[in-house]
């Protein structure tokens, strides 16, 4: 029970790894709130299925990309439990951006999920945590952040935004006792990735993936995110600030 007594605010927390980490917690003995882009009856099977588990948790909606949303989420969710101690910034998506076919929308719909997303959470979620004397922050980047990946060329950037806004906001906040650190995935197995995993037309693209993870396991688990998001989120990280936690299965050491 590394987080009982707790409070956990966890975007994208109705499916993949956002959903994972929201379980752990709760198992952890955390109080969560559930936060869903726009589907809040998919927020609420995550939460229901935690309680059925002996878990406490609420299910909300925001969407991450609308600043008055953010503000009255952490709003919603401080007047629900009383406090928050712990922001996981889950929410993103992961869409293709090939150079001379990409739109303006496209461009906003990565950047603002991904990254202003993540700052409008920390920025409201902050104030909380310093009235508190403390907290815990955990942002979701990518293995895309610290290398090219060919057509995703705005998730990247986008991603790299984010480990550069986890440190920054490290040094910022860290002498108010919050930490702030980040989680970089490699190729996770998330409902986001199935048809490449299970479908045949994807054999191929497949076994390239493989080919370039050294560890042979070409796909990690959501739980090994959530067992990482844990550890930085519980007394055993307490010397984490800043910390970038790279989980990708070896792919980025190089070919």
């Amino acid at each position: 029970m590394k987080l009982e007594g707790k409070t956990a605010l966890v975007t994208g927390g109705s499916s993949g790894i956002g959903e994972a980490i929201a379980t752990r917690f709760a198992a952890e003995g955390a109080r969560v709130a559930v936060v869903g882009s726009s589907d809040l009856a998919k927020a609420q099977q995550v939460a229901e299925k935690i309680e059925a588990a002996g878990g406490a948790a609420q299910a909300f909606v925001a969407d991450v990309r609308d600043v008055d949303a953010v503000k009255a989420l952490v709003g919603a969710v401080k007047d629900a439990f009383g406090r928050i101690d712990i922001l996981v910034n889950s929410a993103g998506i992961f869409e293709p951006t090939p150079i001379g076919e990409t739109t303006e929308a496209e461009y906003d719909a990565t950047m603002d999920i991904n990254v202003k997303g993540t700052f409008f959470a920390i920025n409201e979620v902050a104030p909380v945590m310093i009235a508190q004397g403390g907290g815990k922050i955990v942002n979701l980047s990518s293995v895309t952040g610290v290398m090219g990946f060919k057509g995703f060329s705005i998730y990247c950037a986008s991603k790299a935004a984010v480990n550069y806004l986890t440190r920054a906001l490290a040094l910022e906040l860290s002498p108010h006792n919050i930490a702030v650190n980040a989680i970089l995935p490699g190729n996770t197995a998330t409902p986001m990735n199935v048809k490449i995993r299970t479908e045949p037309q994807f054999k191929e693209m497949l076994e390239g993936m493989t080919a370039v993870t050294p560890s042979n396991r070409t796909y990690s688990e959501a739980d090994d995110m959530a067992s990482a998001a844990l550890f930085l989120c519980s007394e055993d990280g307490r010397a984490a600030h800043g910390s970038l936690m790279l989980l990708d299965e070896g792919i980025s050491c190089g070919l």
